[in-house]
Formats: structure tokens, C-alpha cells, sequence
């Protein structure tokens, strides 16, 4: 397992606001659960993002870990093949709000923003 800790450059950029989200969503869990960020064929223009909640000890030794002040996103390599560089953010704006996804690997990207091409 790669710790992303050890060095200034990180695959996945959180903003603080997608910090303190994700750190509240995780409190709710009750669990101490990192973040896996990946990719998926499917989606409006070829592949969609993916993220959800994790036990630490499900990363695999390939895993790249990425830790934001003990908030720790996780991320295999064929996924951070197309996503590194990802900023991650959030907006609570009623319409529009949500996670937010730019992707410096996307060659297009659909309207509602959840899914990208290369």
C-alpha cells in the first residue's frame, strides 16, 4: 500500500468542504471508514465516478492511500489511471448541490457531471 502522507503530491484532491462532509457522512456511519474513489464502465459518456464508505482494512496492497487529517481516501490503480489529478467538492446548493467531480483525464463529460469520457 502506497501512503499518499509521505508526500506533498496526492492522485485525489479533496477541497475542506468535501472534507467536512465526507468526515460528517462518516460520523453517521459510526464507524472510523475511509473513502474508495474508483471508475466504472457505464454512465452518459462512457464511465462514471464511484465512492463509498470502507473498512481500512479492505484496501489491497496496490491500493493507493491518500490521508487528509486521519479522513482517508483510497483508490485502485486502474481507477487513478483516469483519475489522478480528481478534485473532489461539494456544494449543498438546492439545485446543482452534491459532490462534485473535475477531472483534469476527461475529454467530456455528461450534464449532470457524475460521469466522464478520455
Amino acid at each position: 500500500m502506497t501512503q499518499g502522507t509521505q508526500t506533498m503530491q496526492r492522485g485525489i484532491l479533496l477541497t475542506e468542504t468535501a472534507l467536512k462532509h465526507l468526515q460528517l457522512l462518516r460520523e453517521q456511519q459510526g464507524k472510523d471508514l475511509c473513502l474508495r474513489v474508483g471508475v466504472r464502465n457505464g454512465g452518459c459518456s462512457g464511465m462514471s465516478y464511484a465512492m463509498d464508505f470502507e473498512e481500512i482494512s479492505n484496501a489491497r496492497p496496490d491500493d493507493e492511500v491518500y490521508d487528509y487529517d486521519g479522513f482517508k481516501i483510497i483508490c485502485d490503480p486502474k481507477s487513478l489511471l483516469y483519475l489522478y489529478g480528481l478534485v473532489l467538492d461539494y456544494s449543498n446548493a438546492l439545485i446543482g448541490g452534491g459532490f462534485q467531480f473535475t477531472n483534469p483525464n476527461a475529454n467530456q463529460t455528461c450534464g449532470c457531471g457524475k460521469s466522464f469520457g478520455v
